[in-house]
Order: C-alpha cells, then sequence, then structure tokens
C-alpha cells in the first residue's frame, strides 16, 4: 500500500536518515523500534506526509504523494491518514464527542454525521459514557482511546502513532494495546507505530529496527488474524 523509497532528510549538518527505503502492507501492524535519535519520528513523519525528505519518495498506491501541491496533500492526508501521538493533542475546550468529530467537519462531513459516526466509534471504544466530557476529566488511558477514535473518524487507510503508550501506565497501555490489536483483527485497520515500548512492539506482524537513521532489521511475526 505504502512504498517509502531512498529517504534521506537532516537538519543542518545532522543527518537523520539515510536513504531509508521500507514498505507497508495493507491491513498489518508495523512496529519501529530502536534508540532515541535512531530517526524513527522523522521516518513516521516523512510516511504520513507531516514532513518531507530532503530526497526520495512516498507513494500510496503508486502515486507520489509527496508531488501534490498543499491544499491537495492536506485534503489526501485528511482523508487517507490518521494519527495518534504520546500526549494525544486533544482540543482541552471541547468535548470528547467534539474531538472526534472534528477531522470529520474539516473533511466535508455534515455536522450530525460527524458526530453520529463519533460517538459510534467513542461507543465501540469502551467510552459511552464519557462522550460529554472534556480532556482534563478523562484518564490517561480514556484520553488515547478518544485520540484513536479521532484517527479513525474519516476511515483511513493507514493510523501512524507516535509512541501511543509512551505517558501511559502499565494498565492503560495494557488497555490501548488490546485496542490497537482489536481493529487490526476486527476492521484489518493499518497501524503504522513508533515505540519503545516491548508489550506495544510484541503485537506487530511485522518489526523494523531503526539504528542511526538507517534500518538495520526487519522481524516478521506471523499472527492470526
Amino acid at each position: 500500500m505504502i512504498e517509502i523509497r531512498n529517504v534521506s532528510k537532516s537538519y543542518g549538518k545532522l543527518t537523520v536518515l539515510h536513504d531509508v527505503s521500507l514498505s507497508i502492507t495493507e491491513g498489518e501492524i508495523m512496529a519501529i523500534v530502536g534508540p532515541s535519535g535512531a530517526g524513527k519520528t522523522t521516518l513516521l513523519q516523512i510516511a504520513g506526509t507531516l514532513d518531507r525528505p530532503d530526497s526520495g519518495s512516498v507513494l500510496f498506491d503508486g502515486v507520489d504523494v509527496l508531488k501534490l501541491k498543499d491544499r491537495k496533500l492536506s485534503a489526501f492526508r485528511n482523508r487517507n491518514i490518521g494519527f495518534v501521538f504520546q500526549f494525544h493533542q486533544l482540543l482541552p475546550e471541547f468535548t470528547a464527542l467534539e474531538n472526534v468529530a472534528m477531522p470529520g467537519w474539516i473533511g466535508g462531513m455534515k455536522k450530525r454525521e460527524a458526530l453520529d459516526a463519533a460517538r459510534q466509534l467513542l461507543e465501540s471504544l469502551g467510552m459511552g459514557d464519557r462522550l460529554l466530557h472534556k480532556p482534563s476529566e478523562l484518564s490517561g488511558g480514556e484520553k488515547q482511546r478518544t485520540a484513536i477514535a479521532r484517527a479513525l473518524i474519516n476511515s483511513p487507510r493507514v493510523v501512524f502513532a507516535d509512541e501511543p503508550t509512551g505517558s501511559l501506565d502499565s494498565r492503560n497501555r495494557d488497555e490501548i494495546q488490546a485496542v490497537i490489536a482489536r481493529l487490526r483483527d476486527e476492521l484489518h485497520q493499518t497501524f503504522v507505530m513508533v515505540t519503545h515500548d516491548p508489550a506495544m512492539a510484541s503485537i506487530a506482524d511485522r518489526t523494523v529496527i531503526m539504528t542511526d537513521g538507517r534500518i538495520s532489521e526487519e522481524t516478521e511475526e506471523k499472527m492470526e488474524m
């Protein structure tokens, strides 16, 4: 589904990615692991079209999306890509329901349609009794479940997650791990996640190990679908 080809990226004199190539298959969970400073988050941001490489290409179904103009790229990202970040990045003045509906409104959904879709997603993630709560009233695990629902509102082809359990305790980490595994099993949702958490990496179909801006190893785990 996604082909990252010969991507390099530098910030000033610091090269963070060296000619990296990677394929992402539809319906898989991929974990990108490695030490801090290995280039994991930079690779995730480029794959998710949030950043542009100095050289190389990112192809979705054979189309080099980084050649799209900014407005078309933003529209492509809204339709096809969801994001989950370590610190959830929910808007504090809005409820969980409104936070989840927001990308739907931006993508052109009618208000009621987006709210109905957001409610269904939150209820499916065990958040049915927290719909009208603001982020300050939610636990860490509830915030991340809300962030996952927000990432799914436009039925994206792929969800990119950057340390989705990095700020959670073990109970909430296990909860989010189970949610991601269930979404892959039930919806065949594609997830690509950067993680330092061995428990999160253990649910991946494929683990990519990065060292010094290069992919040093790939391992594949056959899991029942």
